[in-house]
């Protein structure tokens, strides 16, 4: 397409300036020079965009999109025969964040214990459980060459005993970190939030407190926080809805410095990741909740928009498409999923008879997914649940197009690219299905190994952060 516009560029210059079409030696040289300016422009904005989506700079990818345009990603593969895997690099410690990239650096944290073996407890299961993990960690952040997985670099954020507890299920390294390929924000929770630059160099830390949510019906129990921090131009945004002062917060980048805070009001313990609305009108941090799902002005943190009645433990980050803001939040009573306009005001909570109102295009009542965030890829909207149902809505209308069980236990989010979707299983099945209405399982991989982070796509290359190693799929 921009070689076409370019040729279409150099007609129009022809034509205007030289209408007879001859040209004088000076005339050609200024022609020629002409020429080449274009071809560098239309060459600079092609590199641009591929280097755009070469990037992973937060949990799911460009603005949490989930997707790669450009990349042609592979279908199947093979561990043991080493089939299109690239490389493989074991990883210390547990971790459930998500590999993020940026240019050739490949960034991803971990708790390392003392105790060699640390629990993990995977499946379809109901328990409320804690993890004994009283030993003391080393919180670290890995740097790796993403083209050859070498470790680059590692650091040691801070050593102790976690301040707060995790489920059997969860980790003490579960948020991504994020980039903008000056700084790198690394969140530990309760052990701190830290601000390195891409050489591993700390800027600033900054102590964020106890953040320790839970089962918000059972006081005292701790499940690990999890909601990653984002960046969007200068600032970091951070949800902490944690018990009693639940807030969202908004950071200078380069300082660390609160620039303001929010409260959650009566909000109670969730575990999602805010995202950006930038669009017409106000810049929105959207976020998911129980009580308060909702949109806050990006510049001062005010509320612009309220909705209620979502799952009460909400893990699902809000996906920007098509216009709207898509919300899937299940757990307890309800299970909805939500497409909002952007322009909502005020509290646009559903009548308990009605899916759609003013401010609210679409919305089901059940089905949404408790853990996985929903994938909103050429037109249609792929909502994945724990225990494997996986429904194809219209993403415009929320005409169900297909529902399909994968009978796997999941709570790693799809991502997409190449008109392919991939669903990481728990056990580390990777599920390959054709995008579109109509459900055509494409393969399943197996990485032999637990997969509980969503994966991350750089160019051609699928990238797994599995329990014990980071994978390359060329």
């Amino acid at each position: 397409m921009h070689f076409e516009l370019y040729y279409i560029s150099i007609q129009k210059c022809v034509f205007v300036n030289y209408p007879n079409k001859t040209l004088s030696m000076k005339n050609l040289f200024s022609f020629l020079a002409l020429s080449a300016f274009l071809l560098a422009l239309f060459a600079t904005t092609l590199n641009a965009q591929s280097n755009y989506y070469d990037q992973w700079p937060q949990f799911r990818g460009p603005q949490a999109c989930g997707f790669n345009k450009s990349s042609k990603t592979a279908t199947t593969w093979n561990i043991e025969g080493s089939k299109s895997i690239k490389w493989k690099t074991s990883i210390p410690g547990l971790g459930h964040s998500c590999p993020v990239i940026w240019d050739n650096y490949l960034f991803v944290t971990t708790a390392v214990s003392e105790k060699l073996d640390q629990s993990l407890k995977v499946g379809l299961y109901g328990d409320i459980d804690m993890a004994n993990d009283s030993t003391v960690h080393e919180f670290k952040v890995y740097c790796l060459d993403k083209n050859s997985g070498k470790i680059l670099w590692e650091k040691v954020a801070c050593k102790g005993i976690p301040k707060s507890k995790r489920h059997t299920k969860s980790s003490q390294a579960n948020c991504t970190p994020a980039t903008d390929g000056k700084f790198l924000v690394v969140n530990f929770g309760s052990e701190g939030l830290y601000c390195y630059d891409l050489k591993g160099n700390l800027i600033w830390s900054k102590n964020l407190g106890l953040l320790n949510p839970g089962f918000y019906l059972v006081p005292g129990i701790e499940w690990g926080y999890s909601s990653s921090p984002i960046i969007y131009k200068d600032r970091i945004i951070l949800q902490c809805d944690i018990p009693n002062v639940p807030f969202i917060a908004s950071l200078d980048l380069a300082t660390g410095n609160e620039i303001w805070r929010t409260s959650r009001g009566d909000e109670v313990q969730t575990y999602g990741t805010p995202a950006i609305y930038a669009g017409k009108g106000s810049t929105q941090v959207i976020v998911n909740g129980y009580k308060h799902m909702g949109g806050y002005d990006f510049e001062t943190g005010k509320e612009i928009w309220k909705l209620s009645d979502g799952g009460d433990i909400p893990t699902p980050t809000p996906v920007v498409a098509n216009n709207l803001i898509y919300i899937n939040s299940a757990h307890g009573k309800f299970s909805p999923i939500f497409a909002i306009r952007p322009d909502a005001k005020g509290d646009i909570t559903l009548a308990s008879d009605s899916t759609k109102n003013q401010y609210i295009a679409w919305s089901v009542k059940r089905g949404g997914a408790y853990m996985q965030t929903p994938l909103v890829y050429e037109g249609f909207l792929y909502n994945l649940q724990v225990n494997g149902q996986l429904t194809c809505f219209d993403a415009l209308t929320g005409e169900i197009k297909y529902k399909q069980n994968l009978n796997d236990s999941f709570s790693a989010s799809a991502i997409a690219a190449d008109g392919k979707i991939y669903f990481s299983s728990e056990s580390g099945t990777i599920y390959v299905v054709k995008a579109g209405p109509e459900f055509g399982l494409l393969a399943k991989n197996e990485i032999q190994d637990v997969c509980m982070a969503t994966p991350a796509i750089s160019g051609n290359t699928l990238y797994f952060r599995a329990q014990h190693y980071l994978i390359a799929v060329e």
